[in-house]
């Protein structure tokens, strides 16, 4: 265990001196979307591109990583959906919910973090997560989240709402990233020397910020909660995605497997850790765009994030992880 919060503890501390360094204004507000937009534009790409070039194809684009996963990921949707609604959570607010149960926070946390934890390996499985949620997760969930009373004949309803979320995850700059790297890898190919060590030097920036950025994200959208939420309302759907996510997944992959599935028991333990990771920060972003009630998104980001330091570095160490010295 000592091993595993080696790693986890800093991880985890980032994001709290994020939080702390909004919430006592260190940190304007002002500054955080131009912090996120640093990570998402710049960091977080060179990243991506750069486990991209030294990771075979075949792991990027895993059909039976692929498929394990975006199966565990909708049967979350319904979950949460079902187990969510009632008289004061709209199927708009449950759907947002869904997505948070089930997009745990691979892109600013998860890839650096399994890495570091499990080897340069880890990158692939989880680089195929990545492009699972950017492109199916939060394209199903939008669309649920659009199929109420209210939004019928409404903006074209949810096919027309899961077409606009499908066009901005492909103007998202990760799936981008990680094509570009894959072209390289495939090809054999090198960045020339200058830019290599330019984008050696963002990807450098990437985890460090990132994480920063989590925490800061995380205070200012429980500043813009106007609303109430029951315990009731948000603590389960961060259970599920603490708890029963990454149990499903184990439970699928290790069921496909016995199929005959070409999953190894490494691929297994990297997404089943990936899926046990608290939900993706940007997500409160998103529901504010849409109109969903954000002050229940952001507090089961917070309760997911919270929590998973405690049953994320619990599960690695389940998992027998031992990180490289």
């Amino acid at each position: 265990m000592q091993a595993v919060l080696s790693v986890t503890v800093p991880f985890f501390a980032l994001v709290l001196a994020g939080y702390l360094a909004a919430r006592r204004h260190v940190l304007p507000e002002s500054a955080i979307p131009g912090l996120n937009a640093f990570v998402l534009y710049f960091a977080l790409p060179c990243m991506l591109l750069r486990f991209g070039m030294n990771t075979p194809v075949f792991e990027l684009l895993n059909p039976a990583v692929l498929a394990v996963y975006v199966a565990s990921a909708l049967l979350i949707v319904f979950v949460a959906v079902a187990t969510s609604l009632n008289e004061r959570v709209s199927l708009k607010n449950a759907a947002f919910g869904a997505l948070v149960a089930a997009f745990p926070n691979t892109g600013f946390m998860g890839v650096p973090l399994l890495v570091a934890l499990l080897g340069p390996a880890a990158a692939g499985p989880v680089i195929s997560t990545v492009l699972a949620d950017l492109l199916v997760t939060s394209s199903v969930c939008i669309a649920v989240s659009q199929m109420g009373g209210e939004h019928k004949g409404h903006n074209g309803g949810s096919a027309a709402a899961a077409r606009r979320a499908l066009k901005g995850a492909l103007s998202n700059p990760l799936p981008w990233s990680i094509a570009a790297g894959a072209v390289l890898s495939v090809a054999g190919w090198k960045l020339p020397g200058p830019i290599d060590s330019v984008v050696a030097m963002l990807a450098a920036a990437a985890t460090p910020v990132a994480l920063f950025t989590i925490g800061a994200v995380l205070w200012r959208a429980g500043q813009h909660t106007q609303t109430q939420t029951a315990l009731a309302d948000y603590v389960p759907v961060a259970l599920i995605k603490l708890f029963l996510h990454p149990l499903l997944v184990f439970l699928l992959a290790v069921g496909a497997r016995q199929l005959g599935a070409p999953l190894s028991g490494f691929q297994i333990t990297v997404l089943t850790l990936a899926a046990a990771l608290p939900s993706a920060s940007n997500v409160s972003l998103l529901a504010e765009r849409y109109g969903a009630d954000n002050g229940r998104i952001a507090r089961i980001i917070m309760t997911s994030t919270v929590l998973a330091f405690v049953s994320f570095s619990a599960l690695a160490w389940l998992f027998g992880v031992r990180p490289a010295a």
